[in-house]
């Protein structure tokens, strides 16, 4: 009797075991069920997306396409075929002016509608100083043009038109206030230097119209005595304030910590403006 005592309980335990396992089996067979649906569910949400993005897609080459052809005018309504195409061309740029706006705003160039087009300012400052103002006004049809400007003769305006005008404006406009804003920059420099050191000028400093070339003679005291040193400031890079080359040069018989003296401001003179070396 307690043999067959023994093999009913190996046999229950051989029951237990088996339907353990068999649960097991449908709770990982559920769980890879309820990960199938999931994934089922997802990919039917990416596959709307898709269908939904492809509709987006059309509607924008159709835009695209209509207002290539001139027949899309502000807004996106359609106009008809029969307006003239130069009309949704002008909205078109108006558009596209606007935006550049928005993005020189804070960088000191400002525009206003005029008559005939579109009327940029640029001001100019340096190291905080608030300086000139350059007008330019644009045609925007038939195509982008300029009409009247304030501009300096030194400041190359037709390069600069002629290689942007038409294709990036953005780059236009950049690029113009960087020259303008270099060129009022070493102005202002100069103008500093000459008013605050005059005494230790030895004549006046002189310079091109459009200051990337300031020639002048100044002294220092150096043992009880006076020296004169001469400089030449070149600035290669016409939107830099700070000269791409600096001479520093004395008399030959001065000695050799005039030299120095002279090597020193050379350095000093390209890497600080002129009017804060001194």
């Amino acid at each position: 009797r307690g043999k067959m005592e023994e093999r009913e309980v190996h046999s229950a335990d051989g029951i237990l075991g088996h339907l353990e396992a068999l649960e097991a089996e449908a709770q990982e067979a559920a769980v890879k069920q309820e990960e199938q649906e999931q994934q089922q569910e997802k990919m039917a949400r990416l596959q709307a997306r898709v269908q939904e993005l492809r509709l987006q897609r059309d509607e924008l080459q159709a835009k695209v396409k209509l207002q290539q052809q001139g027949q899309l005018g502000e807004g996106g309504i359609v106009l008809d075929p029969g307006q003239p195409r130069a009309q949704a061309v002008l909205e078109w740029k108006i558009k596209s002016l606007k935006s550049l706006l928005e993005i020189f705003y804070l960088t000191g160039i400002s525009a206003k509608r005029s008559k005939h087009g579109i009327c940029f300012s640029i001001s100019t400052a340096f190291e905080g100083t608030y300086l000139d103002s350059y007008h330019l006004e644009l045609l925007i049809q038939p195509q982008v043009r300029i009409h009247h400007h304030s501009i300096p003769i030194f400041i190359p305006l037709e390069q600069l038109s002629k290689k942007y005008l038409q294709t990036n404006l953005r780059s236009f406009l950049a690029l113009l206030s960087h020259h303008l804003n270099a060129y009022v920059g070493r102005r202002y420099q100069a103008d500093q230097f000459q008013e605050h050191f005059a005494e230790q000028l030895e004549g006046s400093l002189q310079r091109n119209s459009l200051c990337n070339l300031l020639v002048f003679n100044y002294k220092v005291a150096r043992e009880g005595k006076s020296f004169l040193l001469n400089a030449r400031l070149l600035y290669r890079d016409p939107c830099s304030t700070l000269p791409s080359e600096a001479i520093v040069s004395c008399t030959a018989e001065a000695s050799a910590a005039l030299a120095e003296v002279a090597a020193a401001h050379s350095a000093l003179y390209r890497q600080i403006p002129l009017h804060r070396a001194f």
